[in-house]
């Protein structure tokens, strides 16, 4: 048996679409313009070419883009001021502040700070709370992205049992609660979970987000199951001294035998996380307007 790929970079490419159109649509009828500010600190260089990615796929989508690059030792009080000032500007729907920053930033301050109807990261503390007792929130972009492509495979998730391998506050706590209000049966697993290969045995859907190169083989998986696999690993290659390639958190080789459909990676979650990010912007514009909100781009 063979898996079938979920192509998340096709998928991204039609949520991008998806977004394009709504963004044309609110111009057209309201003379609206959705407003994503991104706010780097130093430079990183993987932040700094996930920020130029965000920039390129905002203004594809027709919105408006604003980058603000702040030197390393910006004090922690300018970094809030400026926060303070994207929150009152009304052409700024969502806010989102790359991490990580550097080690004299208090990131939870700052990421408090932002205004959470324009959280668009979902980090915020109160964003947080809405989504775990199941109400109307700004979703994490990955989690959300992951939820949309299991929709897509299965239709309903109704029931089925999910296994949720990390316990991140980034992605694997906010997978889980997504799973639980489509009526999952969900289970938390980690590196420390004892026996910790059976329990992902019994899963129908299993979410790898632990950030260990390869570490679920295949004989982990359970015939049949869905594998999102969200890990993002650089490993030495085997083949060309010197040189690296990406991997996830799941043996893919031997897990595409066993389940029943598979996210690659590179290919799979990773496309889906900029494409929600335009997604949570579109909705923070629509909801901050008393709009419908855009169909099949929510939780």
């Amino acid at each position: 048996m063979s898996a079938r790929i979920i192509d998340g970079k096709a998928f991204a490419a039609d949520i991008r679409g998806r977004v394009a159109e709504y963004v044309t649509r609110l111009k057209a009828d309201h003379g609206l313009v959705p407003g994503l500010a991104v706010v780097l600190v130093g430079e990183d260089p993987a932040s700094q070419v996930y920020v130029r990615n965000k920039g390129a796929q905002t203004l594809e989508a027709g919105m408006k883009s604003v980058e603000h690059k702040l030197a390393a030792d910006t004090p922690e009080e300018d970094i809030l001021t400026l926060v303070d000032k994207l929150n009152d500007d009304p052409e700024i729907h969502g806010i989102l502040v790359q991490l990580p920053l550097p080690a004299h930033v208090d990131e939870e301050k700052v990421i408090n700070r932002i205004t959470p109807a324009k959280d668009v990261d979902g980090f915020h503390i109160l964003n947080v709370g809405l989504l775990g007792t199941g109400q109307k929130s700004m979703v994490p972009c990955t989690p959300l992205g992951c939820l949309m492509m299991l929709r897509d495979h299965h239709g309903s998730l109704s029931g089925l049992d999910a296994v949720v391998v990390g316990r991140s506050n980034i992605v694997g706590k906010p997978m889980a609660q997504l799973l639980l209000r489509d009526s999952c049966t969900v289970t938390i697993a980690h590196s420390r979970t004892k026996d910790l290969a059976e329990v992902c045995r019994r899963a129908d859907i299993l979410v790898a987000a632990v950030g260990r190169p390869e570490m679920i083989p295949g004989d982990w998986v359970k015939p049949g199951a869905t594998v999102i696999d969200v890990g993002i690993n650089r490993v030495p290659h085997p083949e060309k001294d010197g040189k690296t390639r990406l991997v996830g958190d799941v043996e893919f080789a031997s897990a595409s035998q066993v389940a029943g459909a598979i996210t690659p990676v590179p290919g799979g979650v990773g496309p889906m996380t900029i494409a929600c990010l335009l997604a949570n912007t579109l909705t923070a514009c629509c909801r901050a307007n008393g709009l419908p909100e855009p169909e099949g781009l929510t939780a």
